[in-house]
């Protein structure tokens, strides 16, 4: 009589070795991928490096949440560069940015972008949390 072996059930994968190809990659693709990068604000920290001799009235602009102050007066956003510009000597004057305690990072962002898009360039940062 001849005998027939019952057909063997189907070998499943080996999950492990599946696991350790899918962790492999994640691992791949988190260092491999681009991490939001950021445009960089050229700014100096007041106070740091050597100092100079400060040349003509005071350039102070305070930042808060969605408000603009030139030298202690409010002013809007766009009237900004105009109004420096009058009161800066030359155009490598610096400008002092002084955030307020409820400014954020982009409200500093948005008014250093619109300094530099009006060619002022040279903004100093003052350590903020102001009135």
């Amino acid at each position: 009589m001849i005998r027939l072996s019952r057909p063997r059930p189907a070998k499943r994968p080996g999950l492990v070795a599946m696991i350790d190809v899918i962790f492999l990659l994640i691992v791949f693709f988190m260092v491999a991928a681009r991490l939001d990068q950021q445009e960089a604000l050229p700014l100096s920290i007041a106070g740091a490096g050597a100092g100079g001799v400060w040349e003509g009235p005071p350039r102070l602009v305070e930042i808060g949440a969605q408000a603009v102050w030139l030298n202690g007066v409010s002013i809007s956003l766009a009237e900004l560069p105009e109004a420096l510009a009058a009161l800066m000597p030359d155009e490598a004057a610096p400008v002092i940015a002084l955030p307020r305690a409820e400014a954020t990072v982009a409200d500093l962002a948005r008014v250093i972008g619109e300094l530099r898009g009006e060619g002022i360039e040279r903004v100093i940062l003052a350590p903020g949390g102001g009135p």
